[in-house]
């Protein structure tokens, strides 16, 4: 798997598309997964197979999605050593606003990183 830090437009395109279908149920279970005190940072995997990170929340197909989507955060991407440890607070610092970005981390053959894109405004 190559880890491209560029995004091309068109890339960012169909995962933009994808992700208004999804955006509410996303904004849910990361207001979830904090108020339940699991993480103040979760993380959803999205890819077109499965990647067997984090818990399925959206499969492909369903909500019309082109992509799979999980639900998890950062001590799973820790323990998985996908976040090394000593990058923690880096990732931290970088991490934006739950409440206003959602932080997806793409598989793809042609992608692998973390991305964050604001969720619509209402």
């Amino acid at each position: 798997m190559n880890n491209d830090p560029e995004l091309s437009g068109k890339y960012l395109g169909t995962i933009t598309q994808d992700f208004i279908k999804v955006s509410d149920n996303l904004k849910e279970a990361s207001y979830q997964i904090r108020s339940r005190g699991f993480s103040d940072f979760p993380i959803f995997a999205i890819a077109k197979t499965e990647v067997g990170i984090g818990q399925v929340l959206i499969k492909q197909k369903e909500l019309d999605a082109e992509w799979n989507y999980s639900a998890s955060f950062l001590d799973e991407f820790v323990q998985r050593d996908l976040v090394k440890e000593k990058n923690v607070d880096i990732f931290k610092e970088a991490y934006k606003d739950p409440d206003e970005f959602c932080c997806l981390f793409v598989v793809d053959e042609k992608f692998t990183n973390f991305i964050f894109i604001p969720y619509p405004e209402d």
